[in-house]
């Protein structure tokens, strides 16, 4: 079976690498696309998985729309060329461009319907299957969807594909035991992230001043750095960011992605920006299993006196271990299941097959 894999967001390298590599193994040709995002093609060259390039994104929505109708010709022309049977991906462009040929396309999206609007009306119905949490069964309209008990963090972070290395506290200039803190924040330059706010200046500082006489601060951010903040500048490979991510005392910013990396792995995580309580698998892992908690930017100083109160708890690391078991007992090995629906997909002759899928053998 021939494969696509289109990659939109440098997270989406994780999602796909496990079944990039299990599907190789198995005999499958894969091919890779991937827009010109350097920390995506960074990723990519750092686990030796080879790539096309389709272009640059755009900085405007004009030019975002247009670039996409491009990103869509060069993937179906791709496809084509290459006898792709299914493609793989979380854009608009694989969607549009599995009509344009006789590639069949497979979208793993997580986000709500209202979070991505554009996506949601001219991306969903161009699919032929669109794959999402469980947590999404209210929050996705599409009867071409279908929900799967686990979260895209799974695919690369469930117990069985990964072990964080010790060695990671070295490159860090961290001792073992010793307490340290990651923050993140996001750029918000997506599509579906204008009018969305994260974290000000001035509260950033108020918490790094906050958390700094507990351990180590380490910050990575998409957009520039305030000159503040400067030497707190996360410098390590990205490929090991997981790793360190997982002896963290606690993770803290205004990216969704990275707070549900962190909650997976059993990191007390806080997030401040506008989406919270609008992202349901998030709001999953903290209303059902207590893993993170969500402020919005006016909530600033409810955000902060939970701060100060997870500082104090005691023994909060095996706690969220204890919680994240809990967690993982209803969960499955996400890339498994890709693996599987991969292979099996093009067999099942109507939605109602894939809604009889028993994910015990996924665990």
């Amino acid at each position: 079976m021939k494969i696509l894999i289109d990659i939109g967001h440098p997270a989406h390298v994780h999602l796909y690498r496990n079944f990039y590599r299990e599907m190789k193994d198995r005999g499958h040709s894969l091919y890779v696309t991937v827009k010109n995002m350097p920390s995506a093609t960074k990723l990519l060259d750092l686990y030796g998985i080879p790539y096309t390039l389709t272009g640059a994104k755009g900085d405007t929505l004009t030019s975002k729309g247009i670039r996409q109708v491009l990103f869509s010709l060069k993937l179906a022309g791709k496809a084509g060329r290459l006898g792709i049977d299914i493609g793989l991906g979380s854009s608009i462009s694989l969607a549009h461009a599995s009509k344009l040929c006789r590639m069949k396309s497979i979208i793993f999206d997580d986000d709500d319907d209202q979070v991505q609007p554009l996506m949601t009306r001219y991306g969903h119905p161009f699919a032929d299957l669109i794959v999402s949490p469980s947590s999404l069964r209210n929050a996705r309209a599409s009867s071409k969807a279908l929900f799967y008990p686990g979260y895209h963090e799974l695919a690369y972070l469930y117990p069985s594909r990964f072990t964080p290395d010790p060695g990671v506290l070295k490159d860090a200039g961290v001792s073992p035991g010793e307490p340290f803190f990651i923050m993140r924040f996001n750029a918000f330059r997506a599509h579906h992230d204008r009018g969305v706010v994260g974290l000000s200046a001035s509260q950033k500082l108020e918490l790094v001043k906050l958390l700094e006489p507990r351990g180590r601060v380490f910050i990575t951010t998409e957009a520039e750095i305030e000159p503040e903040l400067t030497n707190y500048r996360l410098k390590i490979s990205p490929d090991k960011a997981h790793s360190l991510l997982s002896y963290a005392t606690m993770f803290i910013g205004d990216s969704q992605t990275m707070t549900s990396e962190a909650a997976v792995l059993g990191v007390p995580a806080l997030r401040c920006n506008t989406l919270a309580g609008s992202i349901s698998y998030l709001r999953d892992q903290e209303e059902t299993y207590g893993l993170t908690y969500a402020y919005k930017p006016s909530e600033f100083d409810r955000f902060r006196e939970k701060l100060c109160s997870l500082l104090e708890t005691p023994q909060l690391r095996e706690e969220w271990q204890r919680r994240r078991s809990l967690m993982l007992s209803d969960m499955i090995d996400v890339t498994a299941f890709m693996v599987w629906l991969a292979e099996t997909f093009g067999k099942k002759e109507r939605m109602s097959d894939f809604r009889e899928i028993d994910f015990n053998r996924f665990r």
